[in-house]
Formats: structure tokens, C-alpha cells, sequence
């Protein structure tokens, strides 16, 4: 055990000199010294990991980090770095993940449009601080929760109101098409390639299914037509216009359905290839009921 600690030592210090870091050095004279060293070395078990995939730091400046680490460390109980440190550890927290996240939950993958971090973070200290100056917190948050919907949704109409448009036109004529029909008033239509005779399951009830989803432009999206063994699932399980066709489905029918946006996923995106309001193409083929 001392040999291999002092071999450990020498290496370590060796490291840290080239880097230049100024990490304290092994020293382990006893046991106690080589117990710290095991532990200190266990408790990292991980943490360039967490640090690259979950604080994006780039590994180039991991010395930054240890000398961030030593400077954290060595603060000790000074409150007034306490504090610092806690700030800085934040505001990174803020920049790469609450900052960016309302970046994207607003604007999606649009680039050229930037929430103002100056006034997130005029906000963020102002509830730190409890100043009421512009408004108070439950203000803030029926504020946050009452417009956030509203402004998303015009940001959508904004960018893929083009998409909305062209299924409303692609609807209105497959709505004119022969052997068209339509589920209820749900602006669900279907036309009937193979008739079935089984059971016609419920909204709870699971199914077998082969499928193939399209765009209006005829794009394949997804589908397993091509696999050996279909699909199980519940029919309340998928986007409502799946469910409005598979509960009027006699089992052994297969279908062409036409799924208007508001009955698929609406101003959400699916994958790369379902952008916000896009009206679905599925084939359906109703294997059977029942898992």
C-alpha cells in the first residue's frame, strides 16, 4: 500500500505541474492520507461526464475548472465567496439552461429570433431580491403562465402558419373526392381499401396495427408496412384523429385517413419531418383487437 502511494503521489504531482493549476499535491503518509486520496478520487467517479453532457464544459479548459474547484474549495466558510461562487454556479445554470430552454420553448429551431436575457435576469434578481418595483411574484407567475401560451402560438402562426393553410386547402379537397367519408364532425375523413368484418374496438382497447404515415406532400414519416409483426397499443394511446378512425374500424379493414392538424399534433413538432401544423396521410391496417 505505501509503495503504491508513493508511486500515485509522484505521478499525480508530476500532472499537476505541467498543468500548472495549482491543485495541492498527494502527500500520503498514512493511512488516513491515502483514505482521503481513495475517497476524494471515488467521489469524482463520473463527474467529467456530468460536467461535459449535463454543463456543457469543454474539456480544453478542464484546468479552468480545477482552478475553480480549488477556489471553491478553499473558500472555506467565507460567507462573502460562498456566495460568489453560488452565484456564478447559477448564473451558468441560467444561461445554458433556462435561458436557452425559453429560447427554444418560444421560438423552436428559428435562429434568428432571441429572448432578451437582460430582462430575464432583471427579473431573476428582482424575485431574489423581493423587489416589487414592476410586480410581485404571484403577479410574475399568472403573468408567466396566462401570456406564455398566447405569445407561442403567434410566434407558430408566425412561422408555419404556411403549413396550416395548405392542409385547410388539402382537405377541402380531399373532402370533395369520391368515396370520401367523414368520422362525425370530427374533420377526420377516411376512404375505405379493404372492408373488414371484425370487431370494432373501443376507446380503451388494444389493437394490432400496420401502418404507413405521409405528409400532404407525399413524404414517408413513419410505418412499420414493411415488418412481420404489427404494432400493440391502446387506441386512446396515439393523437386523437388515430383514435377517432381505429374506433370506427371494423377489424380486418384497412384505410386511408386524413388527419387534419388540430386532430394530430397541432402546433407541436414530431421528429424531424412533422412541423407544426401539419395535416397527417395514415394507411391503416387493422390487424385485430386485442393484444
Amino acid at each position: 500500500m505505501k509503495k503504491i502511494s508513493i508511486i500515485a503521489a509522484v505521478v499525480l504531482a508530476a500532472i499537476m505541474t505541467s498543468c500548472g493549476n495549482g491543485t495541492p499535491k498527494a502527500n500520503m503518509k498514512s493511512d488516513v492520507d491515502s483514505l482521503c486520496y481513495a475517497i476524494g478520487m471515488a467521489q469524482s467517479q463520473g463527474l467529467k461526464d456530468y460536467l461535459v453532457m449535463r454543463m456543457g464544459v469543454d474539456t480544453t479548459y478542464l484546468n479552468e475548472f480545477i482552478k475553480g474547484l480549488n477556489d471553491g474549495a478553499n473558500a472555506g466558510d467565507d460567507k462573502k465567496q460562498q456566495a460568489y461562487y453560488a452565484g456564478l454556479q447559477i448564473g451558468q445554470q441560467v444561461s445554458t439552461q433556462m435561458i436557452e430552454g425559453l429560447q427554444h420553448e418560444i421560438y423552436g429551431e428559428d435562429s434568428t429570433q432571441h429572448v432578451s436575457q437582460s430582462n430575464f435576469m432583471a427579473g431573476f434578481v428582482a424575485g431574489t431580491l423581493e423587489d416589487t418595483t414592476y410586480m410581485t411574484m404571484e403577479a410574475a407567475n399568472e403573468y408567466a403562465q396566462t401570456n406564455m401560451k398566447a405569445i407561442k402560438a403567434r410566434q407558430m402562426q408566425a412561422q408555419y402558419g404556411g403549413n396550416k393553410k395548405a392542409g385547410e386547402e388539402f382537405m377541402a379537397e380531399i373532402a370533395k373526392k369520391e368515396g370520401i367519408k367523414q368520422i362525425e364532425e370530427s374533420g377526420v375523413y377516411y376512404e375505405v381499401l379493404t372492408e373488414g368484418n371484425g370487431q370494432i374496438p373501443a376507446d380503451t382497447s388494444f389493437v394490432k396495427v400496420k401502418y404507413e404515415g405521409t405528409l400532404i406532400d407525399g413524404t414517408v414519416f413513419d410505418g412499420n408496412m414493411d415488418q412481420e409483426k404489427p404494432m400493440t397499443f391502446r387506441c386512446n394511446q396515439v393523437i386523437p384523429g388515430w383514435t377517432m378512425a381505429l374506433t370506427h374500424m371494423p377489424a380486418g379493414s384497412k384505410w386511408k385517413v386524413y388527419i387534419p392538424q388540430e386532430m394530430a399534433y397541432g402546433e407541436r413538432e414530431a421528429g424531424d419531418k412533422i412541423k407544426p401544423f401539419s395535416t397527417l396521410v395514415f394507411v391503416i391496417d387493422l390487424v385485430s383487437v386485442g393484444k
